[in-house]
């Protein structure tokens, strides 16, 4: 028996947490699956699981298995992905993450215009606001908008993303126009709880840079969700360029206070480090690369 087909049936129970979903991931009957299981637990002399009745749980050398299989099948996945490509072209699958409205907006386009390239490719991609775990969920690379602090991870920059300060006709015509950032503190800002520090605005003016704490009714953790409140004028919203398009582009939202240029924050792929990139991730993220400089989303 496979040894590969053991660490992978053992690698699905434990992030599925049961035989039978792991058995529907991989393909395979339930009982396949169990053996495989206890059979690498048979050859390597321990156990890996705790069963019960109702679920399994890894034990502490199950634990210590699962931190390190993934990516051994991830990089053994990919090493005959490449000898395979050399010749026929990219195959498989790529795993990837983006944050929603990014995704919605911009990412799934992308993927769109770089498959036509390679038919065979298959893609899953996984929009989640929550930072994808790339090494438990087998992320093979995330898109990711601000700085990232996982040691564990390499980031290659693609853009900058730029925020700009909006409100709704009514609500201007209601509460007036800020003129300062400092006078921020006089309306109702929208909190984007997305945000790494989403009570503190940067505007840059020249060489001078603007702090400000704002505070507001309404705290919703969507870019998306920020501009629709704003347009249904219960707010100011300071929003990443990327989530505008519609909203300026009907007017729903108008550009406020365009003195000050709003922050400006890094989008980047990001995969493990310490790991060959299979020459198919290095592709989409060269093609990310230029794709994004060729497109007015930013």
């Amino acid at each position: 028996m496979d040894l590969v087909d053991k660490l992978k049936a053992f690698v699905a129970t434990a992030q599925t947490g049961s035989f039978t979903a792991a058995a529907n991931q991989l393909g395979v009957s339930n009982r396949l699956t169990s053996k495989y299981v206890a059979d690498l637990e048979a050859q390597l002399g321990v156990r890996l699981f705790q069963r019960t009745t109702r679920k399994v749980g890894l034990t502490p050398t199950g634990e210590d298995l699962l931190a390190r299989a993934p990516a051994l099948l991830d990089d053994l996945d990919g090493l005959l992905a490449d000898v395979s490509e050399g010749s026929r072209g990219f195959v498989g699958m790529i795993r990837i993450a983006a944050p929603v409205t990014f995704g919605e907006t911009y990412v799934a386009g992308m993927l769109g215009r770089f498959t036509q390239h390679y038919p065979e490719l298959t893609i899953d991609l996984r929009l989640n606001d929550r930072q994808a775990d790339l090494a438990a969920e087998g992320i093979d690379v995330a898109f990711r908008i601000g700085q990232s602090d996982m040691l564990s991870l390499k980031a290659r920059k693609l853009g900058e993303s730029h925020s700009t300060l909006v409100a709704s006709p009514d609500y201007i015509a209601a509460h007036g126009v800020p003129e300062t950032p400092e006078a921020l503190a006089m309306h109702n800002c929208i909190v984007d709880t997305n945000r790494r520090t989403p009570h503190q605005w940067t505007f840059h003016q020249g060489t001078s840079e603007h702090l400000v704490h704002v505070e507001g009714r309404f705290h919703v953790n969507s870019a998306r969700a920020v501009v629709d409140m704003a347009a249904a004028g219960v707010g100011v919203a300071l929003a990443p360029r990327f989530a505008l398009g519609d909203a300026l582009a009907s007017g729903s939202v108008v550009p406020i206070m365009e003195n000050y240029a709003g922050e400006m924050v890094p989008i980047s792929a990001v995969f493990l480090e310490g790991r060959a990139l299979p020459r198919k991730i290095r592709a989409l993220i060269d093609f990310a690369v230029k794709d994004i400089a060729s497109v007015d989303v930013l």
